[in-house]
């Protein structure tokens, strides 16, 4: 919420849901364009009241919902470190109790407009995301992220296109290159080298060129592109890069790169 605030949203934090219209017909009275509220779904009842204030809230005005979730076992860990207690730990164990939040929240998620994968994020990177999608200047444009990543650590929760270049040759196996990533220029020309690089890359470029602009026909506010490797720090950095290098000329488009795994040891 720090972050919209910055953005300059008129911020709202745990709104009970039943309050949503009320707020929202004050704030229109009051002329106030842009909105962010959070609404609070641990009462009786609440997670309904939220699913209808907002589909009420989305026939009068223009409305992003926005998700984010973690892997079971980030959430687990903040939970302990924070020393913060669930909120539904009446019911059984802290597993069983974001298993059940899990469960309950999927009408919410089916609504999201907007998911975000929070596991192995720094605030710093969730910041980015968020002004790369909200920022007023960007706000008409469809919001790109470009997430390379390695399959050995889990699939990203929030992707909407995801490409395997497990199929590329792997600088892993070469014992100079595999300090490095796949930022650096030795290490593109040996993933270069490959004949299937070239034309994998072209199809790509030729696949998202089509894609896009009927994402932004379709209203599509934005668009989570996973490029996966094994390790998630040579092949898939390298194709996300040449991807980011192409759609940077895009002046339909943001477009924000988020190399998830590539901090991990070699």
């Amino acid at each position: 919420m720090k972050t919209f605030e910055d953005l300059g949203f008129y911020c709202v934090e745990h709104l009970p849901p039943a309050a949503l219209d009320e707020t929202l017909r004050v704030l229109d009275e009051a002329q106030v364009q842009d909105i962010a509220v959070t609404l609070d779904v641990h009462g009786n009842g609440a997670l309904g009241d939220a699913v209808a204030a907002i589909e009420r809230a989305g026939r009068s005005r223009s409305v992003s919902v926005l998700f984010m979730d973690a892997h079971e076992s980030a959430l687990v860990r903040r939970f302990s470190e924070t020393r913060r207690r669930h909120p539904r730990a009446d019911e059984g164990s802290l597993h069983d109790a974001i298993v059940a939040e899990r469960t309950d929240l999927v009408p919410l998620r089916e609504l999201a407009t907007m998911t975000i994968d929070t596991t192995t994020m720094t605030h710093g990177a969730l910041k980015e995301r968020l002004k790369t999608a909200f920022s007023p200047d960007d706000r008409s444009t469809l919001a790109v992220t470009l997430l390379p990543f390695g399959f050995k650590y889990g699939l990203p929760l929030d992707l909407d296109l995801l490409f395997d270049v497990r199929f590329l040759r792997n600088p892993n196996y070469n014992d100079q290159l595999r300090p490095f990533t796949g930022d650096d220029p030795a290490v593109g020309a040996f993933i270069e080298v490959d004949p299937a690089c070239e034309p994998f890359v072209e199809k790509l470029i030729d696949v998202l060129d089509f894609l896009i602009p009927n994402y932004i026909a379709e209203g599509k506010a934005q668009l989570t592109i996973g490029i996966g490797c094994t390790g998630g720090r040579h092949r898939s950095v390298y194709i996300a890069r040449r991807l980011q290098k192409h759609l940077a000329s895009n002046q339909s488009i943001s477009v924000a790169y988020d190399a998830r795994d590539v901090g991990r040891n070699a």
